[in-house]
């Protein structure tokens, strides 16, 4: 087991957000967190990445305790981030963006480099040198996605990686989720997109309101239409 949340609580203001969450994610397997929006998906990840922190409750990543942990502390310990809006450097090119996290990237294994990045994102290369600010927000989904690799992450959260995507991104997304997994790095999706859900993952929850409602393997969450009216439906 990578990655175990274990009954935690997390609070905007007053406001409960998450009411017991539990979840795990093992090594190897990429897992998604399904739910509308306002469900509480992204202070999920919010919350194991440091940045939320539950009120109460544990999270444990490779076995460590790290709630309560600074976001950066937890991000040494190779679990990385790239978030719904995506937080690139507007003033600093794609390519410093990348190195960046590559002067404090996690020194371990086969480590993630500028040209491998560019390797899996082929459209980045040719926008090295441009601002950051000045990229599609497709372009800024990739480099905000190839910025958490250049961490050397045995973990990588996502969150909406598929919002606003035209379909040929996506269908690219969903092959380079692929060779990201089989470069040895586990996966952990936040999304709301089924069918793209359904082609990376093996395993899903679903949130409603907070809590998990429900958890299988994502083929199963896929054929089970009353599950999918019930909490997914729009």
């Amino acid at each position: 087991m990578l990655l175990e949340v274990s009954d935690i609580v997390t609070l905007y203001g007053q406001s409960l957000v998450l009411d017991r969450v539990s979840l795990t994610v093992d090594k190897g397997e990429i897992v998604v967190l399904l739910g509308r929006n306002g469900a509480g998906k992204t202070t999920t990840l919010r919350s194991i990445m440091g940045l939320t922190p539950p009120r109460t409750g544990s999270i444990k990543f490779m076995g460590v305790e790290i709630t309560g942990k600074q976001p950066c502390d937890i991000a040494k310990l190779g679990v990385g981030y790239a978030p719904d809006d995506r937080r690139i450097f507007p003033h600093l090119t794609a390519e410093e963006n990348l190195l960046l996290v590559g002067r404090h990237a996690r020194k371990s294994g086969d480590r993630w480099t500028t040209q491998k990045v560019y390797q899996l994102f082929p459209a980045l290369q040719p926008l090295a040198s441009s601002r950051g600010g000045s990229l599609s927000g497709g372009e800024q989904k990739m480099l905000a996605l190839g910025r958490a690799l250049m961490g050397n992450p045995e973990l990588l959260l996502l969150d909406e990686p598929c919002e606003g995507l035209a379909p040929l991104v996506l269908k690219a997304l969903v092959e380079v989720i692929t060779e990201i997994r089989e470069a040895g790095v586990t996966i952990f999706v936040a999304d709301q997109n089924l069918r793209f859900c359904r082609r990376i993952a093996d395993r899903g929850y679903i949130l409603d309101k907070g809590v998990i409602r429900h958890e299988d393997e994502m083929g199963k969450i896929w054929q089970d239409e009353e599950v999918i009216r019930k909490y997914l439906a729009v």
